[in-house]
């Protein structure tokens, strides 16, 4: 019996060295091959930190060179697309007297003292919202209105010419050398120009078209101290800054073009009336303007996103708002700030159908909040604009007259002659939603909405309110003949 079992202990044994065995070389393997694994990780670790850095410091270098939407569309698509713009305002500034100058002073602190200047040009510059184009030894050039488009490039970009000027001012008064004053010579055009990036092995962004050129003839035929603009540029400032006609200049392919000197900001839009920084109405009369650049930004936000089957609450319905809205405010002679915030309301109180239908009102308040700083909206003017927004939830409640403008702005065309249409798109909307039964359903709310309906503002009731009555009648004549059975549709 003991000689029977030795084989198979023999081979029991030999399976479990075996798999011990194997367990025990696996584990070796297993052990090497993570430390391998470890230092791979280890060494893929510090190249993806590499190329981090390498992308920042090209990033970097980029933005150093090109301006930031340019840098980003060359990182992107490996070129940078050529753009065409319709209106943007361009600013040469040359240091007159330069090269008498470099004759006469020290050329380490003279480049300094450049650099240093160019670098508060530079801030002022941005600033400003305006695009550095590039320094050409002694000069200085830049433009307003591009990359991104805006209404007040003209304004913006003389207004940073008179800061210049005023720091060159400085410049002197701290220099105490008569021998050795710089007089800074600037020139300005309004006009359509055309951007893009050149060179392959050192990149370069640059505008080319006539506005440049003429900007360029502005400078030259500048004085020391002066800012001369171009009769385009001087269309646009002319509310906003006193200038002199001086004459006209003969410029290839463009005639006679008149040239005028600023002389600084005008008395009664300026601190103290001494022309020289803006004061609070200016600010507000620049903003006024740039509610246009809103409108086309709303505008277009609504055509592009709104969904397809709002048929009442669409771009017609806020041009509507935002129409009555300016008549409103004029008539009942609210302020030019608060007409300013009725406006931007009505643009921005339906946009937020763009996110959800039932709390549209509250998605419009977050939407003004992310928006209207780009279009430098103070915190406060923000607060402003959402509470009117707010005040069209239904039912409406207005606490002020402004609120009482919006609520009746928004609900004009209670009183219009177009009511009917308007209302049937206004139900369709509604159905194909769910949120309203039959036809005849709905015009029994109807009713009983205008029924308790009132218009707030004076001018309303005065504008609207007769024939709201007249619709009103209207719609009751369609529920008699409807219960008599011989109406469907309502009234054409």
């Amino acid at each position: 019996m003991g000689l029977s079992i030795c084989p198979f202990l023999i081979a029991a044994s030999t399976c479990v060295l075996l798999t011990l065995g194997f367990l025990v070389v696996r584990g070796v393997l297993l052990y090497y091959s993570a430390q391998d694994r470890a230092k791979y990780e280890v060494l893929l670790s510090q190249r993806s930190t590499e190329l981090v850095r390498e992308k920042e410091r090209v990033e970097n270098i980029l933005a150093r060179m090109l301006p930031m939407h340019a840098a980003q569309e060359l990182q992107k698509m490996g070129r940078v697309q050529t753009e065409r713009y319709s209106m943007v305002t361009v600013l040469f500034a040359d240091i007159e007297g330069f090269t008498m100058i470099t004759d006469r002073t020290n050329p380490e602190q003279l480049i300094d003292a450049l650099d240093r200047f160019f670098f508060y040009l530079d801030s002022v510059a941005q600033r400003y919202h305006i695009e550095k184009i590039k320094t050409i030894g002694d000069a200085y050039m830049c433009a307003g209105g591009l990359p991104r488009r805006n209404r007040t490039n003209p304004v913006e970009v003389v207004l940073a010419a008179t800061d210049m000027l005023e720091h060159m001012r400085r410049l002197n008064e701290e220099l105490h050398r008569d021998d050795v004053q710089w007089g800074l010579r600037i020139g300005v055009n309004t006009g359509q120009v055309i951007s893009g990036v050149i060179g392959r092995d050192k990149l370069s962004y640059d505008i080319w078209g006539s506005a440049v050129n003429v900007a360029s003839r502005m400078e030259s035929s500048s004085a020391p101290g002066r800012i001369n603009i171009s009769e385009s540029t001087y269309f646009f400032v002319k509310e906003f800054f006193d200038c002199t006609p001086r004459g006209q200049m003969p410029i290839k392919n463009r005639g006679n073009v008149s040239m005028y000197f600023v002389e600084g900001i005008r008395p009664e839009l300026s601190e103290n009336g001494e022309k020289k920084l803006p004061n609070a109405d200016f600010w507000l009369k620049l903003q006024v303007v740039r509610l246009g650049d809103v409108e086309d930004y709303a505008i277009s936000l609504l055509e592009e996103k709104l969904p397809k089957n709002l048929y009442y609450h669409g771009v017609k319905h806020t041009l509507d708002v935002y129409t009555q809205v300016e008549l409103l405010g004029v008539q009942e002679g609210v302020s030019t700030e608060d007409l300013l915030l009725l406006r931007t309301a009505a643009l921005f109180h339906d946009a937020g159908h763009i996110v959800d239908y039932q709390t549209h009102e509250e998605m419009g308040v977050k939407m003004v909040y992310e928006v209207l700083p780009g279009f430098q909206y103070s915190k406060k003017q923000i607060d402003e604009v959402a509470r009117l927004i707010l005040a069209t939830r239904m039912p409406v409640h207005p606490h002020d007259l402004l609120e009482e403008i919006m609520c009746d702005a928004d609900l004009d065309y209670l009183g219009r002659v177009d009511y009917i249409p308007v209302a049937a798109k206004l139900y369709q909307e509604l159905k194909e939603r769910g949120l309203v039964g039959e036809l005849a359903d709905w015009v029994n709310m109807q009713i009983k909405f205008m029924e308790s309906h009132q218009y707030y503002t004076a001018t309303a009731r005065q504008m609207r309110e007769a024939n709201k009555l007249e619709q009103l009648s209207k719609l009751k004549a369609w529920r008699s003949e409807a219960l008599g059975g011989s109406a469907k549709n309502l009234p054409g």
